[in-house]
């Protein structure tokens, strides 16, 4: 059926035009007159309502009209010149669309009189498809036109035009133009297309610096851009190593300048190891005996674990809690991630084989599952399985495998390294420790600790590993040992208050905290917390829910204790530790009850399955060939 031209409406109010009726037929509360009306009416009739018509798409065909008329030039007036063009146009059309042409035809300028105004700093052809969008609110954005529209669109002050430039401009936001286009939308004020590019600059910083666009950064720009907390490293290597590139680009030049460059790099965060080796084979620093002696100073308070006060950078991109493994009746091959921002689980790939009893933790943005045991029914042992988990492509892969099986193993990074400490095989309970490689794929032993200890808490601060409780197969442990990576040493220190094993342990600032665990007779809900600057064990607000067998990790300097065993059932409780206000909350509980499992915190983009991408942003790194200079 074909569609009306008009729609109908039928009311008892004024209408817009003057319409023959009385003063009193416009108050719609008035019963008109039936007697004829006086000379003058538009006819005699009973009083039957107004009626309204609105015809559909006559704007658009009434601007239809007019753009022909502008194509023939048709009571045009005003020409318009551009370069070597000539636009005739109407004013009134000009004038509706563009505030700056409004101001110029009503404000009293000299241009007002003109029929014919020259124009300056715009492009003939991004003059056509402005006047043709006025007419017709239709345009067309391509690469080979975006860098000439948009500044057009911007002097005469079309923003629809500058909102099409701009959505078009950040769906082809890449690695190779992000900077240029972040550049470009600054130059012309489109600051929401500014702040979206730099985004992007940041989540992808390691694609970025590869470019020739981060090669030509100026100082002061490279400057701005290292410094940022919310660049998405995996460490700071990759970001001394991008500076050390824009420098060899033009060494000449730019040697100079790494000393203060070189302050906005988190060198604190650089390994003892990689400064070593930086001061000793590195030639532009060597060049330059500012950046060895700065370098010395950072490799000495290292070495000596003295606490920075740099801060951590912090990834503007989704934080997802990872939690892999765990038992309930039987060993469990889950993964699932919990998205901190939405509060949402998600179901991921599950592990190779089930695991309880495991260690977890991020290294360099992948997920390790360390150890365990699978217990599973008529098929049970440890495991010297290591694998890894990429949260980009939600996909396991095998590592090399330990020296030994670790059953219920303690788990930390320190130094570019991951650690597995004790755990058992069978009967057999682990003093021994050791630490992977992940550029090598490679275990090396490192010398064993004091104490046997299965089921070990383990925390990092200031470069020092700390193994904390434990069962050694006769008794829980309260005593607590440090590891010193530069001499290959344990040394005891102060033990806790309550002896303890399958406790959380989790490093904030200088404190560690352990949090629950069992003492042998009954699971406990008490918090301890170490000062490791002064050696002292004090007790903090406790838990609501006793437990052992628990997981738990730091997210914006809060404790999430999450499952767990409470003596008669696993639980799915999640509780949040604050320690500034020593106070616990409950947080959005796990899918299922586990204990034993492993969890670790991610700054990494996960993959599609936990955040969606808008459709209306390109967050891959497509090879576009769009360039704004």
């Amino acid at each position: 059926m074909l569609e009306p031209l008009f729609y109908y409406v039928t009311e008892s109010t004024t209408m817009d035009e003057d319409d023959c009726y009385s003063s009193s037929s416009h108050n719609s509360s008035t019963r008109r007159d039936p007697r004829p009306q006086a000379q003058g009416s538009c006819y005699n009739s009973v009083d039957m309502g107004d009626m309204s018509f609105m015809m559909l798409d006559y704007l658009k065909e009434a601007m239809k009209s007019m753009d022909m008329m502008r194509g023939h030039q048709m009571l045009t007036d005003v020409v318009l010149e551009v370069g070597n063009e000539l636009f005739h146009a109407h004013r009134v059309v000009l004038a509706a669309a563009s505030p700056y042409f409004k101001a110029m035809f009503t404000g009293g300028l000299k241009e007002t009189d003109m029929n014919r105004v020259k124009l300056q700093g715009v492009s003939p052809t991004a003059m056509a498809r402005l006047i043709r969008f006025m007419y017709t609110g239709k345009i067309r954005v391509t690469e080979n036109t975006v860098c000439q529209l948009l500044p057009a669109a911007t002097m005469l002050q079309v923003q629809n035009v500058i909102q099409a430039c701009c959505d078009f401009l950040e769906r082809q936001l890449d690695p190779s133009n992000a900077i240029g286009i972040a550049s470009f939308a600054e130059q012309h004020g489109c600051l929401e297309l500014c702040k979206k590019a730099n985004q992007y600059i940041e989540r992808h910083f390691c694609q970025i610096c590869q470019e020739e666009e981060f090669l030509q950064l100026n100082t002061i720009q490279l400057i701005n851009l290292i410094k940022k907390d919310e660049l998405n490293v995996q460490d700071e290597k990759e970001v001394y190593n991008a500076v050390l590139k824009w420098v060899r680009y033009d060494e000449d030049n730019r040697h100079t300048k790494m000393e203060c460059i070189l302050s906005a790099v988190r060198c604190q965060f650089l390994p003892p190891k990689f400064l070593n080796d930086q001061m000793t084979n590195c030639e532009v620093i060597k060049k330059t005996p500012a950046c060895k002696e700065y370098l010395a100073r950072i490799f000495k308070d290292l070495t000596l674990h003295i606490r920075t006060v740099v801060k951590e950078r912090c990834p503007n991109i989704p934080r997802v809690i990872y939690i892999a493994g765990g038992y309930y009746r039987q060993s469990l091959d889950i993964l699932e991630g919990y998205n901190v921002d939405e509060k949402v689980w998600t179901k991921l790939d599950r592990l190779t084989v089930p695991r309880s009893g495991l260690g977890g933790a991020f290294l360099k943005g992948t997920f390790y599952a360390v150890g365990g045991r699978n217990n599973s029914p008529g098929n049970s042992y440890d495991s010297d399985w290591v694998d890894k988990y990429n949260p980009i492509k939600d996909h396991w892969r095998p590592c090399s495998p330990m020296s030994v099986p670790r059953n219920r193993v303690g788990v930390a990074v320190m130094d570019g390294l991951l650690y597995a400490v004790g755990g058992s095989e069978g009967s057999k309970y682990h003093s021994s420790v050791e630490c992977y490689d992940p550029e090598a794929d490679k275990w090396t032993m490192i010398k064993p600790m004091h104490f046997r200890r299965l089921a070990v808490g383990v925390g990092v601060v200031n470069r020092l590993l700390y193994a904390i409780g434990g069962y050694d197969g006769i008794e829980r442990h309260s005593s607590v040992e440090c590891y010193h990576p530069e001499n290959n040493e344990w040394t005891m220190v102060s033990p806790m208050h309550a002896p303890r094993s399958g406790a959380g342990v989790a490093a904030v600032n200088q404190y560690i905290y352990v949090v629950g665990g069992y003492d042998g007779k009954n699971q406990l809900n008490s918090v301890e917390r170490y000062d490791t600057e002064r050696d002292l064990w004090e007790y903090v607000a406790p838990m609501r829910v006793s437990r052992s067998a628990l997981s738990v990790t730091v997210l914006d300097c809060k404790i999430y204790a999450m499952g767990g065993y409470d003596g008669s059932n696993f639980l799915t409780d999640v509780e949040i530790y604050d320690p500034v206000a020593d106070k616990w909350e409950d947080g959005v509980p796990l899918t299922s009850g586990r204990s034993g499992h492993a969890s670790a915190v991610c700054y990494q983009p996960p993959c599609d399955k936990m955040c969606a991408v808008s459709p209306s942003v390109s967050t891959d790194c497509t090879t576009s060939k769009l360039h704004c200079t």
